[in-house]
């Protein structure tokens, strides 16, 4: 239980910092009282048990409101301002999940929306768009994560709304298979089954026997 929890908090913490929290403080809170919980070796479903909410209280890590919180799971097996914030920060996580998979991150996504380099009103109304025609804001950043792959190894640019393009595609989008091929100086070289032994192709074709220490050949990609 103490690991759920934790998770919890720390999935609040990250929540607020999408939602533009103003109080550093309630996110380092909920942090710190993750980290608490993932450290903790008893039970604190069995702390709760034997001393109360009191009992849940740690100095400076856990204070009254997560003391409850925990107390809310507990009972409930949910904290409902947890709930709450999921599906008031909905249309941002999206937005969030989809500028991460091109790069960016949280902080670097409000500096540029702060100067105008993006427009972030310009992403709601797709990514709510997205989150119906999903069905959940996890099957959604799912959604994303398969058009990213997709067109990430193929060194192609997308928007939410390529999502929508592909959706009936999805589940037959794969990120393009990267092979590796061996070359010694700059000649492609050749595996003999047969042989067991290496060949060096030489740019007139031949099939010249290597005679090097195998860390010598380069693996270079190949698109």
């Amino acid at each position: 239980m103490n690991k759920e929890i934790a998770t919890i908090f720390r999935e609040m913490a990250g929540l607020l910092e999408i939602n533009g929290e103003k109080i550093p403080q309630r996110i380092n809170a909920y942090r710190k009282a993750a980290s608490y919980l993932d450290s903790l070796q008893q039970n604190v479903a069995d702390i709760y048990n034997e001393k109360g909410v009191a009992g849940l209280k740690v100095p400076k890590i856990i204070g009254d409101k997560n003391a409850l919180k925990i107390e809310e799971f507990i009972k409930r097996k949910k904290i409902k301002e947890y709930e709450e914030l999921k599906e008031e920060t909905a249309i941002r996580q999206v937005i969030a999940h989809f500028f991460k998979s091109k790069g960016l991150s949280l902080q670097e996504l409000k500096e540029n929306a702060k100067k105008r380099k993006i427009i972030y009103s310009r992403f709601t109304k797709p990514a709510k768009q997205l989150i119906d025609l999903a069905g959940s804001v996890e099957k959604a950043k799912e959604a994303i994560d398969k058009v990213a792959g997709w067109a990430n190894t193929r060194k192609l640019d997308y928007a939410i709304e390529t999502i929508f393009k592909k959706w009936l595609e999805l589940d037959n989008l794969k990120p393009k298979e990267i092979v590796k091929k061996p070359f010694y100086k700059g000649n492609p070289m050749i595996w003999s089954e047969a042989k067991k032994k290496w060949f060096v192709i030489s740019k007139f074709g031949e099939w010249l026997e290597f005679a090097d220490k195998e860390a010598t050949i380069e693996w270079k990609t190949i698109d």
